[in-house]
């Protein structure tokens, strides 16, 4: 019999096979290396809450065992916590990293960086469910951290009332900034004028819906924005409105072309912005 069959033990989960090893002892001896502390796959510690159960049998001996995927059934369904390694930036975790090692470079690499204008950290963190990455270049990491916190500060410095205005509404040059006194006028600016050539598209600078699309005394063709939160914007002079009242507008949506409709001395974009009806400087939030 022995020369035909070969001894194996069947392997089962609450009373489900889950496959077939060779050695009891040594597969035993493997899920100890492996589940329960193995640095390798930053397995911290596990807990198996079910019954395995091993039947002693003959197999053919031209069958192979299956080792391998046996223990990745056990794996499945073991309740394993792995750990990393967070970088933190401001409180704020910004990357994980398999080893400590690597996570005290990006550390040392960001501080050269961004110097005392930021806290830099690192911890230890336990999970369910790994983030790390495993092929780790220190200069892209860290650049990555970095642009992630420019972009962070940028939508910060252009955000009002919970509002973040994302989109400049037209490429042109500042031709009266707000607060301006100029002949043109008998009060001081109460907005922004870009200059661009006629037919330039002027684009919504946040999401909202079109209260006003239409002629407006000395704004001529105007188009007005509510972004909710008190925010309203407003677009002036336009020589062609092509979003209508009731409209609803993502961010860069083009809603209307450069003109110089109204009281205007030339092709440009008057734009406002108000809060709660208030005029606020356009400059404080875009087009710094």
């Amino acid at each position: 019999m022995f020369i035909k069959f070969k001894p194996a033990y069947s392997v089962y989960i609450d009373e489900q096979e889950i496959g077939c090893v060779q050695n009891k002892q040594e597969f035993e001896k493997f899920m100890k290396e492996n589940l329960y502390n193995n640095k390798e796959e930053n397995i911290a510690f596990s807990d198996i809450n079910f019954n395995i159960k091993y039947a002693y049998k003959l197999i053919d001996k031209g069958v192979e065992t299956t080792e391998s995927e046996t223990f990745l059934a056990v794996k499945e369904k073991a309740d394993i916590t792995y750990f990393e390694y967070a970088v933190n930036v401001n409180g704020t975790q910004r990357k994980y990293l398999k080893t400590e090692e690597q996570a005290i470079q990006v550390l040392e690499e960001l501080k050269k960086e961004l110097g005392e204008k930021a806290d830099i950290s690192i911890s230890t963190i336990y999970t369910k469910n790994l983030q790390i990455e495993n092929e780790v270049e220190v200069a892209s990491i860290k650049n990555q951290i970095t642009n992630e916190i420019e972009k962070e500060k940028k939508k910060e410095e252009s955000t009002i009332n919970g509002i973040y205005l994302e989109t400049i509404p037209v490429l042109g040059t500042i031709t009266s900034r707000y607060g301006a006194k100029e002949s043109i006028r008998d009060h001081t600016h109460q907005g922004l004028d870009i200059g661009a050539k006629t037919g330039t598209p002027i684009k919504a600078v946040a999401a909202g819906k079109v209260i006003h699309s239409g002629e407006k005394g000395g704004y001529g063709n105007l188009i007005i924005i509510d972004h909710g939160n008190g925010i309203t914007t407003y677009y002036g002079h336009c020589s062609k409105l092509i979003k209508n009242v009731g409209e609803k507008v993502n961010s860069g949506d083009i809603i209307a072309a450069v003109g110089s409709t109204g009281n205007s001395t030339g092709p440009h974009l008057h734009f406002e912005i108000r809060k709660n009806g208030t005029y606020v400087n356009p400059t404080n939030y875009i087009y710094k």
